[in-house]
Parts: C-alpha cells; structure tokens; sequence
C-alpha cells in the first residue's frame, strides 16, 4: 500500500502533467508551414487589445464580432475595427445568426454597424445554436431566411459572404450542401471533415492565448 508521501508526489505529477497539456492546449496552432496564412476571431469578450502585439506574434487577419440578431451589437467593434487597420492587421466583420429572428431584420441590423470598405475581408456570418433561442425551422426554412441574409448582405458589402457552421448546426441542417459558399469550419486541433464541400478556413483552437489580447481568441488558418 502506498505511503502518504509516495501518493502526494503521484498526485503532483498528474497535476503537472495536466497543467503542462492545459498550457499546451492554450498556446498550440496549425503549423504555418502548411497554414501560412493565420489570424483570430475576437469579440468584446476577448478583453482589451494590443493590435500592434498581436500583429507582431503572427496575426494577420481578424474577423470582429459585430452584431447578433437583429439587436445586438458588440460593444469593442467600433474600436478594434479601426485599431486593427492602424496596426495592418487586415479585419473583416461578423455577424452571429439567430434562428429566432427575421434574417432580413438581421441583415439590415448588420448593414447599418458594419461599414462598406473596398479594403475589408468579405463579411462573416456564424451559425450555431445559441442558449437563448430554442426555435428549430423546417430545413426549407432555414435555407430561405439564410439566402435572404445573404442577399441584403451581400448587396451592400459588395462581396460574397463566408459561412462559419458549427458541426451540430451542420448535423441539423446541412447548411454547406444547401448554400453555394465559402465555408469557415470549427474544430479544437484536429483538422474538420463535417461540411458537405471542402472549407477555406479552419478555426483550430477556440481559446487560444495569445500576446496582445487580454483574453482567449479563437485561431483560425486559412487554406491556399
């Protein structure tokens, strides 16, 4: 039987091999040999930000959460929307869609924060389920209302939209099979293979911690 000492010190190394995996976890990327192109998701959540930092440590894009719904709106859009452009981290902006509002009350929600600029990555939209919305339409449906996001959207911005889909959205509704678009897939450290179609981007660490941001971004490669 083990003494106290012996399962004290058997305790320790676990711990330390978990916060050696845990520290990992927060730190780990994509190879830029493969993915030379790679840059973060970001929202007010993510806390302040240094975008000169960060541009530094290998961010080259960011998408900016903008908007959800038909309402809402992050408050660090305005913000880092113009402070990552000083930094020439190129930024584009997106939108969280909800299934519980009206997509054409939602596009024109996006439309009226996120401003037309010939040097901005094409918008972004994300579709996940969210706590606060439990409606779940027929697949028709879903379809039509994302088409008509997507038209109002893109009319304005002038470029077509990417699509981020979450694998249980895609589980429920195969978005990627039923929308003719650039796809954004989602998945911690292995490479995705969810999606109907191939994806140009890949966000392969949701909470990854990087110097210049305060908080946890996501990361996210791009293919070429």
């Amino acid at each position: 039987m083990w003494g106290l000492g012996r399962w004290l010190g058997a305790v320790m190394t676990v711990a330390a091999m978990l916060a050696a995996g845990w520290w990992h976890a927060g730190r780990w990327r994509p190879g830029s040999e493969e993915y030379p192109i790679q840059g973060v998701d970001v929202s007010a959540a993510s806390g302040a930000v240094d975008w000169r930092t960060a541009k530094a440590r290998g961010v080259d894009f960011a998408y900016l959460l903008a908007t959800s719904g038909d309402r809402a709106r992050d408050p660090a859009f305005e913000g880092h929307w113009a402070a990552s452009a000083d930094a020439g981290v190129r930024r584009g902006a997106l939108h969280a869609f909800s299934l519980c509002r009206l997509a054409a009350d939602q596009a024109d929600h996006f439309n009226a924060v996120v401003p037309r600029l010939g040097d901005a990555l094409p918008a972004a939209v994300s579709f996940a389920f969210a706590p606060d919305c439990a409606d779940r339409p027929m697949r028709a449906v879903v379809l039509r209302e994302v088409a008509t996001f997507l038209e109002r959207v893109e009319r304005h911005m002038g470029k077509r939209v990417l699509l981020r889909i979450s694998p249980a959205f895609e589980k429920e509704y195969q978005l990627s099979a039923g929308i003719d678009r650039t796809l954004w897939a989602e998945r911690d450290w292995f490479r995705p293979d969810y999606l109907s179609r191939p994806w140009r981007m890949w966000r392969a660490n949701h909470a990854r911690r990087v110097d210049g941001f305060e908080g946890k971004v996501g990361w996210n490669v791009v293919a070429t």
